[in-house]
């Protein structure tokens, strides 16, 4: 047994009681305090933020931005096909002012060099009928008068178209088809002639080569003299191999020739301009 079990206790278990009671009650106290302090406390301390959510508009802005460019885009684009169309049709109407210009100084130099031609084909006339004049002087001065007496007669008295048959008839009849037709230097038919391409078409249709030239046509048949011509006889101008213009003997004191471009085709008398001689095919 313990030594100090019979000593009495000094201890007051009630007080105890009543003091545990009172610790207790006073620390459920403080500890409630603390409770509703912390609660209370820190909802007046705490500083109240509110986040204000603000429209986003970065979709719209891209999307106007991009419409922006865009059309300023087609405004560049729309300039650039303008600026081209419009030096297109600059350049085209450069063109068709030049095209025009020249269109027109071709058209007064064709005049110019129709006119020149005209003039150049009236002097030749002239000087040929000068010049076959001249010949004709000299070849009357050297007949005799018993030749300038025959000359007085004219061949239309023996002579005559209409009572032409065979080869001369078609001779004739070509010939004088062609009348009308125009005069070109080397022209062989069929609207248009010079004077030896006429005469060797028109033998033709007889079936009677003649030479291209009118000098080997002055001397491609028998020499006649002019007051004993027939249809169908080859008229010259020039001496015999060295003509140079032929016609043909239609009757009736005519010949039809290529003339010149002034006159063309023509049917004259042969006192429009007398040959010098005339030679027979046929």
């Amino acid at each position: 047994m313990s030594h100090t079990a019979h000593i009495p206790s000094h201890r007051k278990p009630r007080q105890r009681a009543s003091k545990s009671a009172l610790r207790a009650g006073v620390a459920g106290g403080f500890l409630s305090t603390i409770a509703v302090a912390g609660a209370a406390g820190p909802a007046q301390a705490e500083s109240v933020t509110q986040t204000i959510e603000m429209p986003t508009i970065t979709d719209g802005l891209s999307t106007a931005v991009a419409a922006s460019a865009q059309a300023t885009q087609q405004v560049a684009l729309d300039l650039e096909t303008q600026a081209s169309e419009d030096a297109a049709a600059e350049k085209a109407a450069k063109a068709a002012k030049k095209a025009h210009a020249e269109a027109v100084r071709k058209a007064e130099a064709k005049k110019k060099a129709e006119a020149a031609a005209k003039a150049e084909a009236e002097a030749q006339e002239r000087a040929e009928r000068a010049s076959r004049t001249s010949e004709r002087t000299t070849l009357s001065a050297s007949s005799g008068s018993s030749d300038s007496g025959s000359s007085a007669s004219s061949p239309s008295s023996s002579s005559n178209s209409s009572n032409v048959s065979g080869s001369a008839a078609s001779i004739v009849a070509f010939a004088k088809a062609q009348v009308g037709d125009a005069y070109v230097s080397g022209g062989t038919g069929p609207n248009a002639w010079d004077c030896s391409g006429l005469v060797q078409a028109a033998y033709r249709t007889a079936g009677i080569d003649l030479p291209r030239v009118s000098q080997s046509q002055s001397t491609a048949g028998t020499q006649v003299s002019l007051d004993n011509l027939q249809p169908g006889d080859i008229l010259y101008w020039g001496g015999a191999g060295s003509a140079y213009h032929v016609a043909i003997y239609v009757g009736g004191g005519e010949f039809v020739g290529a003339q010149n471009s002034s006159t063309g085709t023509v049917q004259r008398s042969m006192d429009y301009d007398r040959p010098t001689g005339a030679v027979r095919v046929l």
